[in-house]
C-alpha cells in the first residue's frame, strides 16, 4: 500500500503557546482537524473566559478548530467549569501535578482541595485530562509514570468510578496494560513511538529528544506500537507537541518538549506501516478520539502517499526559532496538501 486515504484525524494533545510562538507554529499545526490545546501558558489559562480569549487568538494566528482546555488548580471553581463545558468553550480540563512539567508550577500539590471539582465533572460528564508523574525528588524520573498509576490513579478511579478519564501521553508497558484494564483513554505521541532513551541519551545527549515524561526503554516503546496499531479504542492520537525556542532547547539545562505538529501525521503513518497496521490509522488518528471525546470524525479526507525519505527543515520560523524532532530514522510518509 503506497497510497492512503483517511477521515482528517484530530490532535488531542496539542501546545500552542501564546504571542510570537502561536503565530509562529499556529499555522504549522493546522493540517490535523481539530486539536485539543493545552492551558499552561503563563499564566496559566484557568478560567472559562480565559479560555474563550485565549481561543480568539489561536484562531487569528491561523488555527480554525481549537478546542480548549482549562488548567485545573486547586482555587478551581466547579461552577465556573461546567458552566464553560456546557457551553462549549471547553472540551476538557488539565491536571498537572505541580512541577511536573512546563508551565505547572500552579498544578495541584494537595488532591484533597479539588474534590470539589472532580465531583461536579464527574456528575456533570467533563473530561479530565491526566499528566501522569508523580513528582516526588525521591522517585526516579523512570518509574513517575508507575508510581503515578499506583498512588493517585488508581484512587482517583476508586472515587470517581464515572469520571471521564485520558491518561495524556504514556510511555510504559504499565501504563497500557492499566488502560486497557479500567477502561480509560489515552494518548500517545510520535516521539514515544519512535524513540527510546537509547536514542536520546546513547550517543550524546540529544535535547530535541527531551521532553515529559521522559522517553522509556526500548520494550516500553514497543508496548506503545502494539497498543497504538492494535486497534484497541483506548489508544488515540495526541502529539504533545511541544515547541520551544531552540535556545531553550540547547541549554546546559534544556526545556523539556518536541515539537512534531508538521509532520507527526507522516510519523504515525511510518509507526504503522513499520507495524504492517496502516489499515488501523485511521482508527487511532481519526475515529477512536472523537468517540472518546462524544464528538462526530471529521467529514473530509486526507492522502498520504510512500515516497522518498521526508526532508526535515533545520527550523521553523525566524524569532523564535523552533526546531522540529527528528527521530534519526527516515519517514517515508508524506501528507498530500
Amino acid at each position: 500500500m503506497d497510497t492512503l486515504t483517511i477521515r482528517r484525524p484530530d490532535d488531542w494533545h496539542l501546545h500552542l503557546r501564546d504571542g510570537a510562538m502561536l503565530r509562529t507554529v499556529a499555522p504549522l499545526s493546522a493540517g490535523f482537524g481539530r486539536a485539543l490545546v493545552m492551558p499552561n501558558l503563563v499564566p496559566p489559562v484557568t478560567t472559562g473566559a480565559m479560555a474563550a480569549a485565549y481561543r480568539e487568538r489561536i484562531r487569528a494566528a491561523g488555527f480554525a478548530r481549537p478546542l480548549m482546555t482549562l488548567y485545573l488548580t486547586e482555587e478551581t471553581d466547579p461552577a465556573d467549569v461546567v458552566r464553560a463545558h456546557a457551553d462549549g468553550t471547553i472540551a476538557a480540563v488539565k491536571l498537572y501535578p505541580a512541577g511536573a512539567t512546563t508551565n505547572s508550577a500552579s498544578g495541584v500539590r494537595d488532591w484533597d482541595r479539588i474534590r470539589p471539582v472532580v465531583d461536579a465533572m464527574e456528575e456533570h460528564g467533563v473530561p479530565l485530562c491526566l499528566h501522569g508523574e508523580v513528582t516526588d525528588p525521591e522517585v526516579d524520573i523512570f518509574d513517575r509514570e508507575l508510581r503515578f498509576l499506583d498512588t493517585r490513579l488508581a484512587p482517583l478511579r476508586d472515587m470517581h468510578p464515572g469520571l471521564r478519564i485520558t491518561l495524556e501521553h504514556i510511555t510504559t508497558a504499565d501504563a497500557v496494560s492499566w488502560v486497557l484494564d479500567h477502561g480509560v483513554g489515552a494518548t500517545i505521541t510520535v516521539q514515544h513511538l519512535m524513540a527510546d532513551r537509547n536514542d536520546m541519551l546513547a550517543v550524546g545527549l540529544r535535547p530535541h529528544h527531551y521532553c515529559l515524561p521522559v522517553l522509556k526503554r526500548r520494550r516500553h516503546r514497543d508496548a506503545l506500537r502494539h497498543a497504538a496499531t492494535s486497534g484497541a479504542k483506548n489508544f488515540f492520537l495526541g502529539t504533545d507537541s511541544a515547541p520551544h525556542p531552540q535556545h531553550a532547547k540547547e541549554a546546559a539545562c534544556c526545556a523539556a518538549g518536541c515539537f512534531t505538529a508538521p509532520h507527526a501525521l507522516a510519523a504515525y503513518a511510518q509507526v504503522f506501516d513499520e507495524e504492517g497496521a496502516l489499515g488501523k490509522l485511521e482508527g487511532f488518528a481519526s475515529l477512536h478520539g472523537p468517540a472518546h471525546y462524544r464528538l462526530e470524525p471529521n467529514a473530509d479526507t486526507v492522502t498520504l502517499r510512500r515516497g522518498e525519505p521526508l526532508e526535515l527543515p533545520a527550523h521553523h520560523g525566524g524569532d523564535p526559532r523552533v526546531v522540529p524532532f527528528d527521530p534519526g530514522h527516515p519517514i517515508r510518509w508524506h501528507v498530500d496538501a
